[in-house]
Formats: structure tokens, C-alpha cells, sequence
């Protein structure tokens, strides 16, 4: 095979060469049996120059197989990056051409892939085989900084060959051909203060420290040069500013721009500016910070001087009041210093000490207090007109006026006090009382007699010493309960007391019980020394029903001169309890005080309480109107009669205290008549209302009953006592029998009333009662 290729070997274009372009396919031209190889040519990459101007299409090369024979049977297939487009291939003899100019900065290469085919029958001769076509470089692009301008600082009075900054550049040709991309750096313009490195780019200072002062020039501007073809002839350039900027160093001393200063003041006090005084400084910043100091003169005990930061200004103030009547002129020696260490290489032409006068000038000045402030004490109890202290002003100036003094009435608004205008004497005006104000803080006026507009005035403190006068008391309302059986010396409450006085030593309270108490013999008072009492019982029992309520009274007394005392009252109630002590009942008074209810929700249980009542009164008013029911239905419903009342009647005989329709009906209630055999007594329950229903069948029976009663209520004659009353009629009998005891054949028999105990504080004393017959009876 012979192939026109670019030979990756030598380099040249169109020369054959065996091995490298040509591949022989048939070992039997040879003379030897070789294997024959599948593809029958073979390359490695081709050469294109770029930027090409000319008009024709370029030439690559060419491509051909062994097994063209000329013949025009085969055909040339190129395909890959810009197949067809950008490179094309003569598809009858393999010509290789480009269609377009092509920039290598674009694109440094293309790979293609070429194969051929039977052009009859479309069958493919030989394998695909893919090739390189490369660009060729030539110098067609200009170096470019990576900023338009760029920005850096370097300090002044640097040394020569400081570094300020490094600029760089690039060039878009290819560097590893020829010298397209070899770029040079030079300055063009910042000469002589800066200068360039040709191969790095890195600027660096040119002058000495003396030449470079920022305060004879700040800014500069330097212009740097890049140009590739290392820096040869025809070489293409790009160019880029720098600005740079020379930082302050503190090279210059601060001083004054006059050697003696004076200043006029009036008698002011203390801590008060009188002037200010400026220094120079050619420094900017931090450099430029000043301390100002005073060395020397007749006022170093008189005067100070500090630096204001904002301004730098030296400002000179009053250590004590000045006196125009003691010392009309001062002098002093100002020295001014930078507070930054000062660079080798500075420089001052200025005086660092300035003189500095000062000149007192006369003022009419107020009144002067001889104290800042006074602390006085005086006694709660002291008499109206006693002298709390008093306060001195005197006229500073050399006239010497007289002062009259007033009290501000802002500040002692209850006109406590007050003060003498001639000799500033303070005294009371009106009662104390330091349980009201402990302290009172006034303000006395010092005017002069001529001249009211001057005048001062100082705050006058007085504390209110304190006097035992407040009766110690009960520390809260105490009330508590007692149980009806309890054990002597049982405590039942814990006291305690306040008192509005304040002892210096702090109080001390003593207990007792009042002497003229008439409850001495029920309970007694234990003082525990610790300002606190305990209530004590005295008696082992207590009945309610004798009395159910005690108020003890307790008699406090403090410890102090002269002695104060007051009775306080604790109110004791009588209660039943269980047998852990606890409070199971009390009186009416006692559940409410113990539940703490209010008055309003007192006034709405009685409220409530009177609707009850006129609805059980409404209600009884109506039942009175409607027929009783009989009290025997039928003959063979007479049985023995249920009698319940709250006292001792006369006996089974008496029918005045039963109704027979109660037997009959339990749940019917009747009215309850007063018996007239006894004296009538209060009872403490109200009467039991029976109302019978009416029934037609023992209409006989209610007749004759009503009948004997009315015989005997009409009989002026009848007893007062239990009577033997015999009826003609009498019933069939009753199926339960007799409840009468006299009638009864049963007799009473042992029974155990224990545990009626359980059933609450009432069963428990019906208990108690039967037990003990029980007990009599045995005995």
C-alpha cells in the first residue's frame, strides 16, 4: 500500500515510506507465508495550520487503501468532528481537504474516523480506523491581564525593593509552540518610584525612604506592560493599570503652631472645662492620636488637662474651685506626645511645650454651703419648736452680703419643719411620727439679703429616731375550737404579736393571761419566750349547752421603756369531736366562722331560708283546707295505737297525744295537737303536721271518736293526768298484734346499745343513757 499521509515520523508531507504510511497486506509477494492482517492501512494524525486565508480549500492529505486498484470500485467514507461540514474526503481517490478557516483557540484538534467500502455492494473493506487532526499555532492572540486596573498600598518610607503587588497575564496561544505564548512584563509608566520584575510581574518600590512621603504625595498610578514572543519584535502586547497608595506611618512628631496660649475663666468649681488647647500632627489616624500633659507652672494642683479623641484637643480642666478673691492668674507648662511610637525615620520642625495663662476673672457667686449635704436625727416624740440642727452659707464673694435661708416647701410638703432665715437653725413645726416617715430629706435655700436671684441650696437628711410608743398586738384575728372532752393543759393555739415600733435591741413580747378574765379557771396562757404564746385548757370537759363559746383574753407587753401593753382577744368555741380530736359538729355560729363565710353569702342563705319558710306556710295553708283522713277504715282494722312525742305523756290512755290513722297510713302526716293534761313547755323541735285521707268506709268510727273528744275537751272536770278511758267500741283486733307494753307478753330483754355509738354524737349520748339503766338494772 502507498499512502500520501503527514508522516508522524519525519515530519514531511507526501513521502512513502514503508512501515509507517504503507502496509502490505499479502505475505506471498514477499516470498513467505504471512498472516494476512484484517485492516490494510494505518495512521496516526494529520497537520493543519490555522487562521488559513487563501481562497481554495485547504489540503490535508490523502488517504488510500492496497486494495484500490483504480478501478473506481471503492469508495471513502469520513465520518467524526466536522465530518462532511468542516473536513470533507474525495469519496472515488481519498483526498482529504478543510472547508473553513479554523481557530486553534477554539478548538485544538478534531478526531475523524475513516473506512471503505464496496461501492457496488455497499460491503465494508476495511475496519473503521480513527485519526487526529491537529491545528498548528501562530502568534494571533494578544496577552490579557486578568484585571483593568488593579488597586494596592505599600507603607511610606519603605525601603528600595519593597513589595507592592503582582499583576498577571495570559496569552490564549499555545505555549508549547514557538514562543506565541512567552510573555515579558515591563512598566511603561510609574518611573522611577516603582519598578517591575520581567518574568514574575511583582512591582516592588524604586526609591528610597526619604523620597517616598506620603505627605509630599499619596497616590500614584503605574502602568504595566505584557508583551508575548518574549518581548522580541513583533510581538503582541496588552497593557494594565495599577493605582497605588502610600499608607501613613507615624514619621512626625505632633507640636504647636504657637509657643504661649492664654485663656480667661470664671470661679467655676471643679471638674469644669476652662479652655482647649490644639497641637499639629501631619499624620493621618491612629498616627495622629496626641496625649496632652501638664509639666510645669504655679497651677499643677489647680488644673488638668486631657485629650479629647474626636477633636485631638488638649482640654484643660478645674481640679478645685477657683477663687478670684485668692489667685487671679495662673501659669501653666503644656507638653504634647504622639501615643504611637514614632517610626525611625520621622521628623518634627514644631515645639512639642506650650505656655499656657490663664486668667481668673471676678463673678458674683451664690452663697457657698460649708457642708456638701447634712445627716441630722431627732426624736419621734419631740416637742414642737425643739431644733433638729442647723445649716451654714456664707457669701464667697469679697462684699461679703448676708445670707437668708428658707426651707423648699417641694420637698417637706406636710410643712414638718422649718428654719430661721438669720442663723439657719431647723426646727419642728409639726407632731412626728416615724411609724408615718422614718426619713424626711429637705432641701434648705441659701439666698443673699441683696440679691435673691443668688442662691444655692443643700439637701438636709433627717432620720426619725424611734420611741416606744405602739402597743404590741395580735400578729392576725385568732379564733380556734375546744372539744367537748379533751385533757387539761392540752394546747388548743399558737399567738404570736406585731408592734409598729422598731427597738434597736428588736422586740421582745411577754404573754399572760388578763387578771380580771372570768375564764381564768378554763384555759391559761404559756409564754414560749420566743415572742410567741400558747393556748392552754384547763379543764378536761367542756359542755356546750352551758357554754358554747369563750373569748380568753391575752395581755401583750413589750419589752421596752416605757412599757406598752394591750389585750388581745382569742375566741374559743366548744365543739364535739371524734377520738383523733377532730372537729365533727359545732354550733351554727361556729360552722359559719369555721367555713368563713362571707356576709353577702350569709345574706343569700337567709334569703334563701325565708322562701322555705313561706313555702312550708303556703303549703300547710293549703293542706289545712282539705278533708283529714278517718281514723278507722273498717271495724277489723283497730290495732294499737303509735305514740311519738318529744315529752312524757300520761300514759297508753291518753289519746290526745296519737292519731290511729297514722297506723294506718305512716307516710299521712297530721297536724299535732298540745296536750292539755301537762303544763305546756317550749319544744325544741317544731310540731309534726299528719294529714289524714279521707275514706268513706270508717266514716262511723271517725264520728264517734270525734264525738268523745269533744266530751272530753268540753268536761271542766276532766284530769290533768293520765286517765283510765273506756270506749264502747272497740276494734277486731290488730294482725300485729299489740305494741302495747301492757299487753305484752315479752319483757325487755339484755340488749347492747354499743353500737349506737357509731351512728354520731346524739346516738351516742342515747347510748350512754340506756347503757347506764342497763347497768342500774344489773346492779
Amino acid at each position: 500500500m502507498v499512502t500520501e499521509c503527514l508522516c508522524s515520523v519525519c515530519g514531511l508531507w507526501n513521502i512513502p515510506l514503508v512501515g509507517t504510511c504503507m502496509m502490505i497486506g499479502d505475505g506471498a509477494r514477499e516470498g513467505k507465508l504471512l498472516r494476512r492482517f484484517k485492516r490494510g492501512w494505518m495512521w496516526n494524525q494529520f497537520f493543519l495550520q490555522e487562521e488559513y486565508t487563501g481562497s481554495d480549500k485547504q489540503y490535508i492529505g490523502k488517504l488510500q487503501s492496497d486494495m484500490d486498484k483504480g478501478d473506481g470500485t471503492l469508495k471513502y467514507i469520513l465520518t467524526g468532528d466536522g465530518a462532511g461540514d468542516i473536513f470533507t474526503i474525495d469519496e472515488s481517490n481519498g483526498d482529504l481537504h478543510a472547508n473553513k478557516r479554523l481557530d486553534r483557540e477554539e478548538k485544538a484538534f478534531y478526531t475523524l474516523r475513516a473506512t471503505v467500502v464496496n461501492r457496488n455492494t455497499g460491503k465494508k473493506l476495511e475496519p473503521e480506523t480513527e485519526f487526529i487532526v491537529k491545528l498548528h499555532d501562530i502568534n494571533d492572540n494578544e496577552p490579557k491581564f486578568a484585571k483593568e486596573v488593579y488597586t494596592a498600598s505599600v507603607p511610606e518610607s519603605s525601603v528600595i525593593g519593597t513589595s507592592v503587588t503582582q499583576v498577571t497575564a495570559t496569552d490564549a496561544d499555545d505555549s508549547m509552540y514557538g514562543n506565541s505564548a512567552k510573555l515579558r512584563y515591563s512598566i511603561s509608566q510609574g518611573h522611577p518610584y516603582f519598578s517591575v520584575d520581567p518574568d514574575t510581574g511583582v512591582i516592588r518600590t524604586a526609591l528610597g525612604p526619604g523620597e517616598m512621603d506620603r505627605e509630599k504625595r499619596e497616590h500614584y498610578q503605574v502602568v504595566i506592560e505584557a508583551k508575548d514572543m518574549a518581548g522580541q519584535r513583533g510581538g503582541l502586547t496588552g497593557t494594565t493599570a495599577v493605582n497605588i497608595t502610600l499608607t501613613d506611618v507615624n514619621d512626625n512628631a505632633p507640636g504647636f503652631s504657637q509657643s504661649e496660649y492664654k485663656s480667661q475663666s470664671e470661679s467655676i468649681k471643679a471638674g469644669h472645662p476652662v479652655g482647649r488647647i490644639k497641637a499639629v500632627d501631619k499624620d493621618i489616624g491612629k498616627n495622629a492620636e496626641m496625649s496632652y500633659s501638664v509639666v510645669s507652672g504655679d497651677g499643677l494642683d489647680i488644673f488638668d488637662v486631657n485629650t479629647d479623641r474626636n477633636t485631638q484637643e488638649g482640654v484643660i480642666t478645674v481640679l478645685k474651685p477657683l477663687d478670684y478673691e485668692k489667685t487671679m492668674s495662673y501659669t501653666l507648662e503644656i507638653q504634647v506626645q504622639n501615643v504611637q511610637a514614632l517610626h525611625t525615620h520621622s521628623q518634627g520642625t514644631l515645639p512639642t511645650i506650650a505656655t499656657v495663662r490663664i486668667d481668673v476673672e471676678d463673678v458674683d457667686e451664690p452663697p457657698l454651703f460649708e457642708r456638701a449635704s447634712y445627716l441630722m436625727e431627732v426624736k419621734e416624740d419631740a416637742a414642737l419648736g425643739a431644733v433638729v440642727g442647723s445649716v451654714r452659707a456664707m457669701d464667697p464673694d469679697r462684699t461679703n452680703s448676708p445670707v437668708r435661708y428658707s426651707i423648699d416647701r417641694r420637698t417637706d410638703l406636710d410643712r414638718h419643719f422649718n428654719v430661721h432665715s438669720g442663723n439657719g437653725s431647723i426646727f419642728i413645726t409639726r407632731p412626728l411620727d416615724r411609724e408615718e416617715a422614718d426619713w424626711h430629706n429637705i432641701s434648705v435655700i441659701a439666698t443673699e439679703f441683696n440679691k435673691p436671684l443668688q442662691a444655692s441650696r443643700v439637701p438636709v437628711y433627717i432620720r426619725l429616731l424611734d420611741v416606744n410608743d405602739n402597743a404590741p398586738m395580735f400578729a392576725s384575728f385568732y379564733e380556734t375550737f375546744v372539744c367537748e372532752k379533751t385533757k387539761a393543759g392540752q394546747k388548743i393555739q399558737m399567738v404570736s404579736a406585731v408592734d409598729a415600733d422598731d427597738p434597736v435591741g428588736g422586740h421582745k413580747f411577754f404573754f399572760s393571761l388578763d387578771t380580771e378574765g372570768v375564764y381564768r379557771g378554763n384555759f391559761t396562757v404559756r409564754d414560749n419566750g420566743d415572742n410567741t404564746a400558747s393556748i392552754l385548757t384547763r379543764r378536761s370537759s367542756y359542755n356546750p349547752l352551758h357554754k358554747s363559746v369563750y373569748l380568753v383574753p391575752v395581755v401583750i407587753t413589750d419589752g421596752d421603756f416605757p412599757m406598752q401593753s394591750s389585750t388581745g382577744t382569742l375566741t374559743v368555741r366548744v365543739c364535739t369531736c371524734d377520738r383523733e380530736g377532730n372537729m365533727e359538729l359545732c354550733n351554727a355560729e361556729a360552722q359559719t366562722s369555721s367555713a368563713g363565710l362571707s356576709t353577702g353569702a350569709l345574706v343569700a342563705i337567709l334569703l334563701c331560708v325565708i322562701i322555705l319558710l313561706m313555702i312550708v306556710v303556703l303549703f300547710a295553708a293549703l293542706k289545712r283546707q282539705k278533708k283529714k283522713e278517718p281514723l278507722i277504715i273498717s271495724k277489723e282494722d283497730v290495732r294499737d295505737n303509735v305514740v311519738s312525742y318529744n315529752d312524757e305523756g300520761g300514759g297508753e290512755e291518753d289519746t290526745q297525744a296519737f292519731d290511729i290513722g297514722a297506723l294506718r297510713n305512716p307516710e299521712a302526716m297530721e297536724e299535732s295537737k298540745q296536750r292539755r293534761d301537762i303544763i305546756p313547755s317550749d319544744t325544741l323541735y317544731p310540731p309534726l303536721r299528719r294529714t289524714a285521707i279521707p275514706s268513706q268506709d270508717n266514716a262511723d268510727v271517725r264520728e264517734f271518736i270525734n264525738q268523745r273528744v269533744v266530751d272530753n275537751d268540753s268536761n271542766p272536770t276532766a284530769p290533768p293526768y293520765d286517765s283510765l278511758a273506756t270506749y264502747a267500741y272497740e276494734g277486731a283486733g290488730s294482725v300485729a298484734e299489740s305494741l302495747s307494753s301492757l299487753g305484752s307478753a315479752s319483757s325487755e330483754g339484755d340488749q347492747d346499745y354499743n353500737y349506737l355509738s357509731d351512728w354520731g354524737p346524739r346516738f351516742r349520748k342515747l347510748a350512754d343513757m340506756y347503757g347506764a339503766e342497763d347497768s342500774d338494772r344489773d346492779s
